[in-house]
């Protein structure tokens, strides 16, 4: 197996982060034949999705984030910026991680897909990415 971890800076500010770049360049890098690629956020308040971007699903999936989840007071968890409770609920609906098949050293995504880190949580600007690939 193959391991390394990024570090993403996503701001203030709820967000997408596309990864994939990120991870063709890390695939590369280990030189990745078949296998699997486990992507994983080691974070209470942020998940990982495979998603379209670029179109307007990343805008999408933040707008029905925070109608599912609003920023309000109802959360009883309630360190952190007015609302922080809805992001350590976030994991229960975008997953930490994500496994994907690798063939021929390229993630085998859809045309459209996108990997990419959901982050909701301002109070946390910096976030980790563990990239795992497992030789088939």
């Amino acid at each position: 197996m193959e391991s390394t971890v990024i570090e993403i800076r996503t701001g203030t500010a709820e967000t997408v982060v596309d990864l994939t770049s990120q991870i063709a360049a890390f695939l590369r890098s280990v030189r990745a034949g078949d296998g699997l690629l486990n992507v994983w956020v080691p974070h209470a308040t942020a998940g990982v999705a495979i998603i379209e971007t670029g179109a307007g699903s990343d805008t999408d999936l933040l707008a029905a984030l925070r109608d599912l989840l609003p920023a309000d007071d109802r959360w009883r968890h309630r360190h952190g910026s007015p609302g922080h409770g809805r992001d350590h609920v976030l994991p229960a609906f975008i997953s930490p991680s994500a496994s994907v098949p690798v063939i021929g050293g390229r993630a085998a995504l859809g045309t459209w897909q996108s990997i990419c880190l959901v982050d909701t949580n301002a109070d946390n600007p910096v976030r980790q990415v563990r990239l795992s690939f497992l030789a088939g």
